[in-house]
């Protein structure tokens, strides 16, 4: 076993072991493989796929190598991850927006973090703390807080912008995966009856989608309008679908669902269940509804976007053939107390 490994390394994907526990007990190992984010004062971070930082004692490495790229997965659609970051911003997608070189600065009034936040697809073309300093006055001027969206735990992610927000106070508030996996299966799995799909979220598939605040801004959101485009099926933009299974006696939906068609890719979203209906295939079939018509578009690639927390979703997914390409997460900036060292 050897340590090839240096500082020269920061920003590769390493694999590691290190010594742990105490001599006398015998020697016990920890093996961590992620990116080298940093190596100070002989303490190297290693960041995970899943985002979580692991600090390592240099003096505790007996073994370090650089190594390549996770492997492609073996099943599904082959997608980077700046494909997947770009048709998942399409999808939700911004009232205004501004660049700030290889960023995107997105607002929407508020309405989701995935609208409101940066997505940083490359060099901002200034140091870092001067790009976060227009970000912060871009967001500030809308009095809304400053989010960054990076990603970990794929080729061309941003384990490094992470941890550069970390060191800088910014605090990680919302981490989640975005799954892939083929269409067609989920076009298979439900018959898709007593679906009603339109092209607009109508007052009854709003009753049923449980997030507030939704306005005029969240609506063009959820219609795919943002600035230069004529939103839901217009042509300019993907092509924004809304699924619906009406309720009882004209009440809310007994289930919703909303799929962006995007070339190759189809994404699902919003995909809720009337609490005293769910166990029944219902969120199965309203997805399986809006597949048929992704695939009638031409679309042959689907993922969707699932919280850690959300047990149940991932259970689904994973039934459909789903599974997690990378993991992502929003970073809001320091308050001012906290940046100017209050506890």
């Amino acid at each position: 076993m050897e340590v090839r490994i240096t500082a020269a390394d920061v920003g590769k994907r390493v694999s590691v072991r290190c010594l742990s526990g105490a001599a006398s007990m015998g020697d016990k190992f920890t093996d961590t493989v992620g990116v080298l984010t940093s190596w100070d004062d002989d303490v190297l971070v290693i960041t995970r796929k899943s985002g979580e930082s692991v600090r390592v004692d240099v003096s505790s490495l007996v073994a370090g190598k650089v190594v390549p790229p996770a492997p492609a997965r073996r099943r599904g659609p082959a997608a980077s991850y700046a494909e997947l970051a770009r048709v998942a911003a399409r999808a939700w997608r911004p009232v205004e927006s501004e660049r700030l070189g290889a960023w995107e600065l997105r607002a929407a009034a508020g309405f989701t973090r995935r609208a409101n936040s940066v997505l940083p697809l490359g060099d901002p073309g200034m140091p870092l703390d001067a790009a976060l300093d227009v970000v912060r006055g871009w967001y500030g001027r809308r009095g809304l807080p400053a989010y960054v969206q990076t990603a970990t735990g794929a080729e061309g992610a941003e384990e490094l912008l992470s941890a550069r927000l970390e060191e800088r106070g910014w605090v990680r508030e919302v981490t989640a995966q975005l799954w892939i996996g083929a269409l067609a299966p989920v076009a298979d799995r439900a018959e898709a009856t007593g679906v009603v799909l339109a092209r607009e979220a109508d007052r009854a598939w709003l009753a049923r989608y449980q997030r507030k605040g939704v306005g005029e801004a969240a609506l063009k959101v959820l219609g795919g309008g943002s600035p230069g485009s004529g939103g839901a099926g217009s042509g300019d933009g993907p092509s924004v679908w809304f699924a619906s299974v009406p309720g009882p006696d004209g009440g809310p939906p007994t289930a919703i669902g909303r799929c962006v068609v995007d070339g190759r890719w189809a994404g699902f979203a919003a995909v809720e269940v009337d609490p005293a209906r769910r166990r029944e295939g219902l969120a199965t079939t309203v997805m399986a509804a809006l597949a048929r018509q992704a695939l009638a578009e031409g679309a042959s690639a689907a993922w969707l976007q699932v919280e850690e927390e959300n047990t149940g979703a991932r259970t689904l997914y994973a039934g459909m053939g789903f599974a997690a390409h990378h993991a992502y997460h929003h970073y809001r900036e320091p308050s001012r107390e906290s940046s100017a060292g209050a506890s």
